[in-house]
């Protein structure tokens, strides 16, 4: 049986009629035939931390309705848990040893239901494991259904895969046929968090709004739905305020232009939007090009020296680009897409996770250079550029905040069905 804290018991419906009864059955061989089990998330893999994951969780066996009473199989139990993998990059981080004094029960056991068995790394959240059934016996062609509930934890970092650290979420379901090691099914997840939700308490008046007794009362979904909209809310409030920011740029030579951005906070999916003006500029700017990036960056106190074999504690990726030719330009703009895929910014105890964009200037030395064909000539001629330009090159980093989006549109970065299926 699996051990936890407190198992729930989850809903089961029969869609198959006719001995569906429980139990565990005589004589069964459990060796040569199979059971079905497939996880469904109706709602897609993305998640908000806070809110409350459903699934759907049906077993069937696959035999046709015609063969013999004793093609009928049984399942010991099944039982599911969300947890959260937590793995670092032994060049990049330095983690201290694991604590020998607590170790871990069984970890290599095929009889005990523990969800991270196999994983990398270490687990470092999960929620209490929930009993879906128990001696569970299926006939020849019939399934029967199971719903399992949980909410994600809100303390939780978000869903992450770095050069230095990586978190992963995933659903795992235990099953267990008699006389048999378990069996497990993981689901991966995608968790997105957005940091404030911590300190926010549910309503008064929820709580002393009078209670019907012939209403059967939820307060646990009245709060998670109560948390998905205040989200929904602060994230509109966050990134729906526009307010145009101006930077003059320059170098030790002169001014180079002006950029404008009409803000600083976004959402996954959305477009960064700015202009730039070289028209009052001092300096010919050549070239210029603009990188929406992440830096990623391990905590000082997790940072591994670079003199003992380290990688560089801060690594940077970039997530789209734009390069232009602008000598006589003088007035330009670019658009960057935040890809739904992504990871908005965040903040653990061992990484953190900023934006921004990254620019780099590529101007001449050669003051009031102008390379432009002579517009006035007596007679034709074969007017050709300078082969060579003295130039120099500077680059300036404007941090921006990108917060999570809805997850049901950050769903569609992963296009596909939300189910997980395997035979045991």
């Amino acid at each position: 049986m699996p051990g936890g804290r407190g198992p729930g018991l989850g809903r089961g419906t029969s869609r198959e009629g006719g001995g569906g009864g429980l139990g565990v059955p005589a004589g069964s061989d459990s060796g040569a035939a199979m059971i079905e089990v497939v996880a469904e998330l109706s709602r897609g893999p993305v998640f908000l931390a806070g809110e409350a994951l459903e699934c759907v969780v049906t077993v069937t066996n696959p035999l046709p309705p015609t063969a013999t009473s004793a093609s009928s199989e049984a399942l010991a139990w099944a039982s599911a848990q969300i947890h959260c993998q937590f793995h670092a990059s032994e060049s990049r981080v330095a983690l201290p040893p694991p604590d020998s004094s607590q170790p871990d029960v069984q970890p290599e056991s095929q009889t005990v239901f523990l969800p991270h068995r196999g994983e990398r790394g270490q687990c470092i959240l999960s929620t209490p494991p929930k009993i879906l059934f128990c001696d569970l016996r299926l006939d020849p062609g019939e399934s029967k259904s199971y719903s399992y509930s949980e909410v994600l934890p809100i303390e939780g970092p978000p869903s992450f895969r770095g050069q230095s650290v990586k978190y992963v979420y995933k659903l795992t379901i235990g099953c267990q046929r008699v006389n048999s090691p378990i069996t497990l099914l993981r689901v991966p997840l995608r968790v997105l968090v957005l940091t404030g939700l911590q300190d926010v308490r549910f309503p008064q008046e929820e709580a002393v709004a009078p209670s019907s007794p012939f209403l059967e009362e939820d307060e646990c979904g009245k709060k998670d739905s109560w948390l998905a909209e205040l989200a929904g809310e602060r994230l509109m409030a966050a990134t729906s305020c526009r307010s145009l920011h101006l930077y003059n740029i320059s170098d030790g030579r002169g001014k180079v232009g002006t950029f404008g951005i009409f803000k600083s906070v976004y959402r996954l999916g959305e477009d960064v939007v700015g202009t730039l003006n070289l028209g009052e500029g001092t300096v010919a700017c050549l070239q210029f090009s603009v990188s929406l990036q992440t830096e990623e960056r391990v905590q000082p106190e997790y940072q591994r020296r670079r003199g003992a074999g380290g990688a560089p504690s801060v690594s940077h990726v970039t997530h789209a680009r734009h390069q232009e030719s602008c000598l006589h330009t003088t007035r330009t703009s670019f658009s960057l897409p935040i890809p739904l895929s992504s990871t908005p910014g965040f903040c653990t105890a061992v990484v953190s996770l900023k934006w921004r964009l990254h620019f780099e200037f590529v101007t001449s030395r050669e003051p009031g250079l102008v390379l432009l064909p002579p517009m006035e000539q007596p007679e034709p001629v074969t007017w050709t550029g300078p082969e060579q330009v003295p130039v120099d090159t500077f680059s300036w980093d404007l941090p921006i905040k990108v917060l999570p989006t809805s997850p049901t549109l950050a769903s569609y970065a992963a296009p596909g069905p939300s189910t997980s299926t395997i035979t045991i």
